[in-house]
């Protein structure tokens, strides 16, 4: 299934984000590889979670969701302008909407 394939590449990039925001970065970098890891880790858990329920809508917003997200603290981290930092809550209204989605998914 595509979700899990996807939802596994991420996982890996948050993996690496986090690393290089440990190790490889300072400062406001740090603290975005290490923010966009974290989120984007834990909503790869939620998606596959979410595959398990059969509820594929609420693992694609977390999938996408998160994608946004982390990718443009991760971008800013690399040097991209901070207007990049606008489209980040983006992100994270798609995480909410897989949150709530998946809590009207779990109500029978």
């Amino acid at each position: 299934m595509i979700i899990a394939i996807l939802a596994a590449f991420s996982g890996a990039i948050a993996v690496a984000a986090g690393a290089f925001g440990a190790h490889g970065a300072s400062g406001a970098a740090a603290e975005w590889l290490k923010t966009g890891a974290q989120y984007q880790l834990v909503h790869v858990v939620a998606a596959l979670v979410a595959i398990r329920m059969e509820a594929r809508g609420p693992a694609w917003l977390f999938v996408v969701g998160a994608a946004i997200f982390a990718l443009t603290l991760y971008a800013m981290a690399l040097g991209a302008p901070r207007w990049f930092g606008a489209i980040t809550p983006i992100g994270g209204a798609l995480l909410i909407a897989g949150w709530l989605w998946l809590a009207w998914s779990a109500r029978s």
